[in-house]
């Protein structure tokens, strides 16, 4: 392989040089640096330049010759066609208009918030309108019985519940134990260790029972709707859907909510059970408090109430992160941008609405179910 070679001749006529070899990126990457100075001491606006013994030149040998040329072709210049279009469309790739810097507007800021704005009121438009179709699908079932999508109100009930059991029982345990831990230590020291069961009672029942469930559900099932009916816009089996006549609110939406709705108040029992379970096992090892004490004082110390509340919580949270998680399902472009985007708003906006309807219902229900 012959290395790119440069000769340089002066004559009365001028300086010329001459350009032999190989100039590609295995014959100059080694020797760019020295290449590129005696470039730059041979070029002048008077020199020829020849170039027909060059036997081969790349795009790195090209920009090489280029930039000793000062960004433009030398007036004498001798060189084979081929390679002369390779300096060509440098040329034209060199000098292409670039993009104009469009200077920031003052009100720049507010057409940014402006955006965001427009953008939350087209979710609250398309949300609401979601609603009002779920409530005539409803009045629909209620009116033809036999058109209940039974299949797959099952299919989502063993999906979303029974498929769900295993890891909120676990978590649901582990907040039991970690709830009585912490609560034993600040108790022990006052000597007021058998409020423990009130503490343990009126936080799982009526709030983290509910709450940590439904942040559950919406991680594990929110997002797997989502994902299923983003799926489908992408593959476009809804629009098939639709094309065939059938009605995606009925046989999509439809059974999605009346299952999380369903099965979120049973969810709701399980896990309380089970982190209450969790929390008597540790105040047993860390009070010492037998399961007869614990058993007997929690339903005097948590009214009824609390567990009717924390039911009520259940089925409102599953019904509206259903209807977030098909929101947003719905929404997604045919594209898997779209589809990563819209699954992760959904489950940040399902855990966002659970938190203020459980502020909501904390206020409402402020004065129900408090132990006299």
């Amino acid at each position: 392989m012959s290395d790119a070679r440069i000769e340089t001749i002066v004559g009365e006529g001028g300086r010329l040089v001459k350009l032999s070899g190989r100039w590609t990126l295995a014959t100059t990457s080694q020797r760019a640096a020295p290449l590129a100075d005696e470039l730059s001491r041979a070029a002048a606006p008077e020199t020829s330049w020849d170039c027909l013994d060059v036997e081969a030149i790349d795009s790195a040998g090209a920009i090489l010759l280029w930039r000793a040329w000062g960004r433009v072709l030398p007036g004498q210049l001798s060189i084979k066609p081929e390679h002369r279009r390779i300096f060509e469309r440098i040329d034209t790739a060199d000098h292409e208009p670039r993009a104009a810097v469009v200077p920031i507007s003052p009100l720049h800021g507010a057409m940014v918030i402006g955006a965001a704005v427009i953008g939350i009121g087209r979710h609250l438009v398309d949300f609401v309108a979601l609603v009002g179709q779920f409530g005539m699908n409803l009045a629909h079932v209620l009116r033809y019985p036999a058109d209940l999508p039974q299949r797959e109100i099952s299919a989502n009930l063993y999906k979303s519940g029974v498929r769900a059991m295993p890891v909120t029982a676990l978590v649901g345990f582990l907040i039991g134990v970690v709830l009585s831990y912490l609560s034993a230590l600040q108790l022990k020291q006052f000597g007021a260790d058998i409020f423990i069961v009130n503490i343990i009672g009126l936080g799982l029942v009526r709030e983290l029972g509910p709450v940590l469930v439904a942040i559950l559900v919406a991680g594990r099932s929110g997002s797997a709707m989502t994902a299923q009916l983003g799926v489908m816009r992408v593959t476009e089996e809804i629009d098939a859907l639709a094309t065939m006549g059938v009605p995606r609110g009925l046989r999509l939406v439809f059974p999605k909510v009346v299952a999380l709705t369903i099965v979120m108040p049973l969810l709701v029992l399980w896990s309380t059970a089970i982190a209450l379970i969790g929390g008597m096992v540790s105040a047993q090892l860390q009070l010492d408090i037998s399961y007869g004490f614990f058993f007997q004082t929690l339903p005097r110390v948590v009214p009824a109430a609390n567990l009717w509340i924390g039911l009520a919580k259940g089925a409102v949270f599953g019904m509206f992160v259903a209807l977030v998680a098909c929101h947003f399902g719905l929404r997604v472009r045919p594209n898997t941008e779209s589809l990563s985007a819209n699954t992760t708003a959904s489950v940040v906006s399902a855990i966002t609405l659970v938190i203020l309807i459980d502020a909501v219902f904390a206020i409402a229900t402020r004065g129900i179910g408090l132990p006299i």
